[in-house]
């Protein structure tokens, strides 16, 4: 939250943004959105419907689809007549109107930019017109008794059909993603796809999954008392207690895997994805109920079994300093430490990202090692950071980089436990994800660092702590 003089500072640096005569696309991170999005609600009072709705529209995100889906008592006349009464309001600053525009537009260069995405606090980039649409679909279902189940995944299912109809003949398929890097973390202003892009990037699918969260709790509360960039600021906040690990889970960006899988199943999404391609045109083609089972097998896996991993280029990495060895996958074992320093957990991007960077520095620079040792780091903010990886071997484990995983819980676990929240990442997510995807033998063993090692890694709590897992082995089968 922005309190005091840097409120004052803070909305002082958007306005000149707003204001400015420059039609460059600004930062684009949440925070700069939330604090645009504020001013219009002090500027233009309207109810969190008309405001959403209208910020949907100035962007051109309104498609036959999205109308079918609105399924209101407002028609499209009536949709047009409220979006040109707020274009005209919103004519009082051209600027303010171009901002929201060049925010929330979503489109894909061709050179592999996507643009109408931002950064979040906890390093994660969303689209904003998914996100804005489940906001609208649940303000519209807000005390109506006859929206069907599931409609909150409305927004997400159109993309994820679209996508799996725009690569259905794809060998291998890729239906989904991809993820991308930033130009700056900390002034983020491109955002560059690793890769192929499809019609359900990981931003839109990001934005998607919190547009759902958010319309279906939008759906059931008082709507009078919904401030809209009080609930994103809330929902996007970047601080992080203790307790935030063990009780209050609900509504905050970082856990949107696990709430997600609270409000939907894959049925429930096969069910929207098909009412979603119900009416398009290329669906007597083809075979839909098989490509959509697919289709969403691969979402579930991706989006909802395994865990949100902070990339490389997020966390600030440096690269390896010569080419690493590749390995052969699957791997049949998996060895956990805990980093001793830093000592104490992690609890936002910005601190586990430095610690990232200071634990590659010793790696690299005290140790000789080409990169990072760990194949992946466990901070305590909800997410895993990207090590070495799946595909390349590590220097985790002396004698065993080519046979397994090293994953390090940040922090000293000699006397006390990581959060548990943290612990089931790796205990059910992490390995279950390894398994599917083919980089962990499904008969894989986990083993402690000391079990291969002289050490007191990875601490006596953590070591007790995973001799109750499964796949774990009090003995050492490679020896």
């Amino acid at each position: 939250m922005i309190t005091g003089s840097l409120w004052i500072m803070t909305m002082s640096g958007i306005c000149i943004v707003i204001q400015s005569s420059v039609t460059a696309v600004q930062l684009r991170n949440m925070e700069n959105f939330i604090i645009a999005v504020s001013q219009l609600e002090d500027l233009n009072p309207r109810s969190p419907l008309a405001l959403v709705t209208s910020l949907r529209q100035i962007a051109d995100q309104t498609d036959n689809i999205t109308y079918d889906f609105l399924r209101s008592s407002d028609n499209k006349d009536e949709i047009h007549h409220k979006n040109n009464s707020f274009t005209e309001l919103l004519n009082i600053s051209h600027n303010l109107y171009n901002f929201f525009h060049q925010a929330i537009h979503h489109f894909i260069t061709d050179d592999h930019e996507e643009a109408g995405v931002v950064l979040t606090p906890d390093g994660t980039t969303i689209a904003l017109a998914p996100l804005l649409l489940g906001l609208e679909f649940g303000l519209r279902a807000n005390g109506d008794s006859n929206q069907s189940h599931g409609f909150y995944l409305l927004p997400l299912a159109k993309n994820l059909g679209l996508s799996f109809l725009q690569f259905r003949k794809a060998t291998p398929p890729k239906q989904l993603g991809p993820d991308g890097c930033w130009d700056n973390v900390s002034y983020p202003m491109v955002f560059t796809l690793s890769g192929v892009p499809s019609l359900a990037t990981d931003a839109v699918v990001h934005g998607g999954m919190d547009g759902a969260i958010l319309g279906k709790h939008l759906s059931v509360v008082n709507c009078s008392e919904i401030n809209v960039s009080t609930l994103l600021r809330s929902y996007y906040s970047s601080t992080t207690e203790e307790l935030d690990h063990v009780l209050d889970t609900s509504l905050r960006g970082r856990y949107r895997r696990q709430n997600f899988k609270k409000i939907t199943n894959s049925s429930l999404l096969q069910e929207k994805v098909a009412y979603a391609l119900d009416s398009h045109p290329q669906k007597v083609d083809i075979e839909m109920d098989s490509l959509i089972e697919k289709g969403i097998k691969e979402f579930v896996l991706r989006y909802m079994e395994c865990p949100a991993i902070i990339p490389r280029c997020i966390w600030g990495a440096e690269p390896p300093q010569v080419p690493l060895a590749p390995l052969s996958p699957p791997l049949p074992y998996l060895y956990i430490h805990h980093t001793h320093i830093p000592s104490k957990p992690c609890l936002n991007l910005q601190t586990c990202s430095k610690n990232m960077r200071d634990m590659q520095h010793f790696h690299q620079k005290g140790r000789g090692w080409y990169d990072l040792g760990y194949s992946f780091v466990v901070g305590s903010d909800g997410y895993i950071y990207e090590g070495r990886g799946w595909m390349w071997a590590g220097a985790h484990t002396k004698g065993r980089n080519s046979v397994g995983y090293g994953v390090a819980f940040i922090g000293s676990y000699s006397t006390q436990l990581p959060f548990h929240y943290d612990m089931e990442l790796v205990r059910h997510h992490l390995v279950k994800c390894g398994v599917s995807n083919g980089f962990l033998q499904e008969n894989f063993t986990i083993l402690g660092h000391r079990q291969v090692v002289a050490t007191h890694c990875p601490g006596d709590s953590l070591y007790s702590e995973i001799t109750t897992w499964e796949h774990y082995k009090d003995m050492d089968p490679f020896k």
